[in-house]
């Protein structure tokens, strides 16, 4: 017999007492969200009122900082709701809620820095052909399917988990997450390890192996091709694969701490590497793509000191 019980909301247990310190956390996590809202807004804003950035390139990635505000409003506004608060719990609802956001954010990230790799690989290998490849209807093709690829896994997700009969409420994070959900089930788990593992080996994968694929075939170019070539690639591909590493390793933690025992490892740090994905990644965009893409740059210069620059 299933020994269930009716769960009203979790406890973040992950959460400890650290006293008046609370307070300096939570200006350092305020002002880290605030920055982020700040980078990604002007980013956003920049493209949409200069024409000279209406590219497909500039397109993707005004879809990749939209996706970093909605990530970072997914965790951070319940983030410091708990640092300041002395008991960590969290209504079922909410939890849930949050849950979407955070996974609706990876799925969005992943799948955009996947269609921004195959957009550089058109731009570097076929040149000549890349207006004509990559049209302003295909580049708004491949962004809605983005976002509405990632609803549509994130909604079959959620709805073989939040049936599941749960035998306890304790979630050793500092947020909620699906799999910390599946761990708490006392039913049978079978489907959701099914879906997972199908969505890892399919979607998942053959991203990767697109990635792989692409940057392969721009570093061929780049070793056979002229300086100028070289130097292009570099100046356009470096963000993206600065960001793409970053991405993989938060999430790659992320994934290796849920499914295996980290204690281990001290405990600030967990927390620290929990958060990377959903923190750091959010800032690391916008800095890394408004420093090294000269375009964007120039705009940000012009604007700044009020002339050409």
């Amino acid at each position: 017999m299933i020994n269930s019980t009716t769960v009203s909301y979790f406890a973040l247990v992950a959460y400890m007492d650290t006293g008046v310190l609370k307070y300096l956390f939570f200006a350092i996590v305020m002002l880290l969200y605030i920055l982020i809202v700040y980078a990604n807004v002007f980013l956003i804003v920049v493209i949409c009122m200069n024409r000279s950035l209406h590219e497909p390139m500039y397109i993707f990635l005004c879809s990749l900082f939209v996706n970093e505000l909605y990530g970072s409003t997914g965790l951070f506004p319940l983030l410091l709701l708990q640092i300041l608060s002395d008991i960590h719990t969290v209504s079922v609802p909410f939890c849930f809620l949050q849950i979407y956001c955070v996974h609706f954010y990876g799925s969005v990230e992943f799948f955009t820095l996947g269609v921004m790799s195959y957009d550089r690989y058109l731009a570097i290998c076929y040149p000549l052909q890349y207006n004509t490849r990559m049209t302003s209807g295909k580049v708004a093709i491949l962004t809605v399917f983005v976002w509405l690829y990632s609803v549509l896994a994130t909604v079959v997700m959620m709805s073989l988990s939040a049936p599941l009969q749960l035998c306890g409420n304790m979630i050793q994070k500092v947020y909620c997450d699906n799999y910390s959900i599946v761990k708490l089930a006392c039913s049978d788990t079978t489907v959701n390890n099914i879906y997972g593992l199908v969505y890892m080996f399919t979607v998942i994968f053959s991203l990767i192996i697109l990635i792989i694929y692409t940057y392969m075939r721009i570093l061929k170019v780049c070793f056979s091709g002229s300086k100028r070539t070289r130097q292009k690639a570099v100046s356009t591909c470096t963000p993206h694969l600065a960001s793409l590493m970053n991405f993989s390793f938060g999430c790659f933690f992320e994934i290796v701490q849920s499914r295996f025992n980290m204690s281990s490892i001290p405990i600030m740090l967990r927390i620290f590497l929990s958060l990377y994905w959903l923190t750091c990644q959010p800032l690391f965009n916008p800095v890394m793509y408004g420093l090294n893409m000269s375009k964007i740059r120039i705009i940000c210069k012009t604007l700044a000191f009020g002339k050409s620059i």
